[in-house]
């Protein structure tokens, strides 16, 4: 990352030092927070999700609420509910946990379709209905779900058209030899995830700024041309023989979003086509459908996106 924006410089740099490894995952995180758009990761336990959302709203000073989903969770768990007060003799809300500016959602796949949806209606609208009155929710609100890539007995997986309303799906694999080992000598040394005071870390940056840099985001352009190879991009996918599924319009439109905030972070005003492929596999990987036979021969939805990124010319 190479913006100028000291904040942004910092907040990559704070994270990065306490969650080892993990550079792709924070610099895509950060892509999403500018473009407004929600995140699932799926991942190995213990690679450090939980701390790394932790501590960026704390460096954000956000509102931060997580919530364990499991099968029995409801709606009104996440949402709130009205209760009757028999001291007033009136109903009175108790809200959610969903009424913060970033929540995280540990293993949506693990609560049952009902659930998912309350919470992704949430996403989509930025308001909760209860007994028909409406209420906003922040203006940040920003979800970020978690499931494991491992066990899938008990689940819900999540259908395409949900799937498509997350902005990016992140893959977090295992840490390289050197950023493990750095891990084991800050343990030696006495860090420990689960003990960190997360009131001593400084914050560097505060939501409004973040609201702030998101109208810069907006501004920034795109030409004619990055524009066409991006839309190539779109209906490759739509004719590629491995795909029943290729990118919807919301898609399109959020890679652009993403494209720009992408060009932002790397301290242009302008987005080029390595901006548009930066974002693809994350962008894209959620909301294209290999054909059966596809999966039968084992091909992997990373490799097809890879494959259509060749496929299609570059513009000068």
């Amino acid at each position: 990352m190479t913006n100028d924006n000291p904040i942004f410089n910092r907040l990559s740099q704070t994270l990065n030092k306490i969650v080892v490894g993990q550079s792709k995952l924070v610099d895509q995180l950060l892509v999403a927070l500018l473009s407004g758009g929600h995140v699932i990761i799926e991942g190995v336990p213990g690679t450090g999700k939980t701390l790394l959302v932790k501590v960026l709203a704390r460096l954000l000073q956000a509102d931060f609420r997580r919530i364990q989903l499991t099968p029995d969770i409801l709606p009104s768990d996440i949402l709130g509910t009205n209760i009757f007060d028999l001291n007033s003799r009136d109903f009175t809300l108790k809200k959610g946990p969903v009424f913060t500016e970033i929540l995280l959602a540990d293993e949506i796949n693990r609560t049952p379709p009902k659930t998912q949806a309350a919470l992704l209606e949430a996403m989509e609208e930025q308001q909760v209905t209860l007994d028909g009155e409406s209420l906003p929710l922040p203006e940040l609100f920003w979800v970020i779900a978690t499931q494991n890539s491992l066990e899938f007995e008990g689940t819900y997986p999540l259908p395409e058209a949900q799937l498509d309303r997350f902005l990016f799906k992140l893959i977090v694999d295992y840490p390289d030899r050197a950023a493990e080992k750095q891990m084991l000598l800050n343990s030696q040394k006495g860090f420990r995830a689960k003990r960190l005071d997360l009131e001593r870390i400084k914050p560097i940056a505060t939501v409004e700024q973040i609201i702030s840099v998101r109208k810069e985001v907006q501004a920034v352009s795109i030409e004619e041309n990055t524009l066409d190879y991006l839309l190539s991009l779109v209906e490759q996918t739509r004719k590629y023989p491995d795909l029943a599924l290729g990118a919807s319009p919301r898609s399109a439109v959020a890679w652009l979003q993403t494209s720009k905030a992408h060009a932002w972070l790397e301290g242009r005003n302008y987005a080029i086509p390595d901006d548009v492929k930066a974002v693809a596999l994350p962008l894209l990987r959620h909301r294209l459908i290999l054909k059966p036979e596809a999966q039968l021969d084992g091909i992997q939805m990373d490799g097809v996106i890879a494959a259509i990124l060749k496929q299609v010319s570059v513009p000068r």
